[in-house]
């Protein structure tokens, strides 16, 4: 029996070309001398409002007596001073707005890199220097970090381009290394916890970004249990149907596992030191295409779907960086919720009531709020184990409205906490950490109306999933899934007043992981890497 042409393309995919697990990061070497022989450009990120340490300012002058631009544009000029006879200047901005942060050092950075490609240079220097106005040193304290992070997001390449060996070569064209031009003397930690944090991000580029066959749920696991393979953490898979342990997730699973290919999977990730003083659970949204299911994204807002698995790719990655930087005292636990919402005749509707793993007669609002349907019962799994464990602290990390898209824009993410993590800081310390290395996020609060919403409205459920407005025209429409998420898995029961109060923080990533074809930026990793490890 022949193949038809559907089944051909899909097996295709879904065969393995040439695995490339995990996503290289290109070295990052030391150097003091803008002339080094193992460079062949010099990239200079800078504010270029006064002198910057290292170029003299002849050489800057001389540039902008004939580019009036450069010192606000940049751009590539030829000097033999300098290696490869190649000097870029990279700007930031001259810093002094209050609404600067870091992320001007990342931006130019990862310009300067890219104009370095497209000169033809694999192992450019990069120089950060110049002085910020005195009163925002501190906000400019992490500027090396961030630029580092900037100029290596920049040499990524997709995981579909590394797999296919009839993608062009300038798909895959990047540098072979990087150096930095300082003296400092704690470089080196640096390096490595800047490396480490883009192994994580990389590794999220990979899974949220990859196409909705490369990156089907169990490709996923597989892609996992490759990244991992004689790691200190540990995967285990489980498999569908779903129906008693996670029974929310089981319902968007419900059409989708008609195709084998397409079936649901939880993929389970623990990094576990000898002696733990907290221990921080992570799961996350992995919608691998989001058809929107009956409720079906119409009129052209299907596509770029595949990325709704940013929040399963974010702590994935997250886990990776852990593995790298291997930490004495914080035990990691990732619970991936790995499913496909998809249209079909078996597909879940509105109007369906479902009783949830802890037990809460759910019913559906809207097919196409199946993010937090998929990581419910997979909390309230992680609550379970979370009892027994040393300081516990939850979390869910979603792409998982567009409300928080209206609320706070593209680059940045939404936090919100429960009241023992409220009483914690969880989110302010977040945030704070966040912004310094320029992984920003917004404070939202869960308020009474979010649980007034998703109250039931009826004597046949106890909660209402969704209404049938599209989030962005809801009011608190990236707040109340957090309350319908603290319902539905049972963690109601354990607010500040109860007697086993566990911090739970929701992070909505939806605005700041980005939208194919921008490339996803990896958030919130860097943030919780600064936080926690």
């Amino acid at each position: 029996m022949s193949s038809s042409p559907v089944t051909m393309a899909a097996a295709a995919k879904i065969a393995k070309i040439a695995p490339s697990v995990p996503p290289t990061v290109i070295p990052v070497d030391v150097t003091t001398n803008l002339n080094d022989d193992n460079g062949d450009a010099v990239i200079v990120v800078a504010p270029f409002t006064g002198d910057v340490e290292g170029v003299p300012a002849a050489h800057i002058d001389a540039i902008a007596a004939i580019d009036a631009s450069a010192k606000s544009k940049g751009g590539l000029y030829l000097n033999e001073a300098y290696a490869g006879n190649r000097l870029i200047l990279a700007p930031t901005g001259p810093l002094t707005s209050d609404g600067d942060d870091v992320r001007s050092f990342a931006d130019a950075a990862h310009a300067g890199v890219v104009r370095a490609k497209a000169a033809g240079a694999k192992a450019p220097i990069l120089l950060v220097a110049g002085a910020v106005p005195a009163q925002r040193v501190a906000t400019f304290a992490k500027a090396v970090e961030s630029a580092l992070l900037g100029a290596l997001s920049a040499t990524y390449v997709p995981v579909e381009v590394r797999e296919d060996p009839r993608a062009p070569p300038s798909a895959s064209a990047t540098l072979d290394r990087l150096l930095i031009c300082t003296a400092r003397p704690d470089i080196a930690d640096v390096i490595g916890r800047v490396v480490a944090i883009e192994a994580g991000r990389a590794v999220s580029r990979d899974i949220c970004g990859g196409d909705p066959e490369r990156m089907a749920p169990l490709r996923v696991a597989e892609y996992v249990e490759e990244l991992f393979k004689g790691t200190n953490v540990t995967v285990a898979v489980e498999k569908g149907p779903f129906t008693e342990a996670y029974p929310l997730l089981a319902a968007v699973a419900r059409c989708s596992e008609q195709v084998p290919r397409h079936a649901p999977c939880v993929i389970n990730l623990e990094y576990a030191p000898a002696n733990p003083e907290k221990t921080l659970f992570f799961v996350g949204k992995g919608v691998t295409y989001d058809t929107g299911g009956a409720d079906v994204k119409a009129g052209g807002i299907m596509a770029g779907m595949h990325r709704d698995k940013g929040g399963a790719a974010a702590i994935a990655g997250f886990m990776r960086t852990v593995s790298i930087l291997a930490p004495a005292n914080v035990r990691v636990v990732c619970k991936m919720s790995m499913v496909r919402n998809s249209i079909g005749a078996d597909a879940y509707v509105a109007d369906e009531i479902i009783h949830s793993r802890a037990g809460v007669r759910t019913r559906v609002g809207n097919t196409d709020a199946e993010g937090r349907m998929a990581m419910a019962d997979v909390l309230c799994k992680a609550k379970e184990e979370a009892l027994s464990a040393v300081n516990p602290f939850l979390f869910t990390v979603a792409t998982l409205t567009g409300h928080a898209v209206r609320a706070y824009g593209t680059g940045y993410f939404a936090t919100m906490d429960n009241g023992p993590a409220l009483a914690a800081n969880v989110s302010a310390l977040v945030a704070t950490a966040g912004l310094s290395i320029g992984d920003p996020a917004e404070i939202s609060t869960i308020r009474r109306e979010d649980y007034a919403f998703i109250r039931s409205k009826y004597v046949t459920e106890d909660i209402v999933q969704c209404n049938n407005l599209p989030s962005s025209g809801t009011p608190r429409g990236h707040q109340f899934p957090a309350a319908f998420m603290i319902a539905t898995s049972g963690m109601d029961k354990h607010g500040l007043c109860s007697d086993k109060p566990i911090p739970y923080t929701h992070m909505d990533i939806a605005g700041a992981t980005q939208m194919w074809p921008t490339p996803v930026s990896g958030t919130p990793i860097a943030a919780l890497t600064e936080t926690f490890l």
